[in-house]
């Protein structure tokens, strides 16, 4: 008589267990809402360059070279538009200005000078330098040995006998370069409202970047 055989178990009819297969997590887009977000942020992004460029900061090219040293062709500049809403112009600021109608040598719409005399003072040019109601003005932005005259072709002299008088609520401006800017000397004093605002920093090149 023959042993017994040891039967095996039954295989699961369904075969061995699986394990159960994570379930596929589905690639979420962008809802309704999340595109609303990203447009009010897009739309508040451009509003608000809009606003600083209108109301707080603008920057500004360099096309010539007659704030030489100071400034050079080519350089960028950003000017802060809310100054003089603040304070008064200073002697010696850097200004934007709109190009006065008697400045008829370019089509530039907007010009770059540093502040020279101020409301109600006169100003005038001899031996070189820049008198100011008599006292020589210190020009520490000038380069050693630049001098300052008045060309024959510019309309002011401004002469020890007929000084140029600076009236109310407008500035005399001249360029840095006195050999090679169209300022004052040509178009005369500036109206103050016609100020874009206050150039404070080269921003490019990165080489010459500075305060003014």
């Amino acid at each position: 008589m023959s042993a017994p055989h040891d039967t095996p178990p039954d295989p699961d009819p369904a075969g061995a267990p699986e394990t159960a297969a994570p379930a596929r997590r589905k690639k979420k887009g962008l809802s309704t809402t999340g595109l609303i977000e990203w447009a009010l942020v897009i739309v508040g992004a451009v509003v608000l360059a809009v606003l600083v460029k209108t109301v707080l900061i603008q920057a500004f090219y360099i096309p010539s070279e007659s704030m030489y040293p100071t400034l050079q062709k080519g350089d960028r500049v950003l000017v802060n538009k809310l100054s003089y809403r603040l304070h008064d112009v200073n002697r010696g600021d850097v200004v934007v200005f709109e190009r006065p109608p008697e400045e008829t040598a370019t089509n530039i719409p907007d010009l770059i000078k540093r502040v020279v005399g101020l409301p109600g003072e006169e100003v005038v040019i001899e031996a070189g330098s820049v008198y100011v109601d008599g006292q020589r003005l210190d020009e520490p932005y000038l380069p050693e040995g630049v001098t300052t005259e008045s060309p024959p072709s510019a309309h002011y002299q401004c002469t020890v006998e007929q000084p140029c008088e600076v009236p109310d609520g407008e500035v005399w401006v001249m360029g840095d370069n006195r050999g090679d800017s169209k300022d004052s000397r040509y178009f005369g004093p500036i109206d103050e409202d016609s100020i874009v605002g206050r150039a404070f920093v080269v921003v490019w090149p990165f080489g010459r970047m500075g305060l003014l």
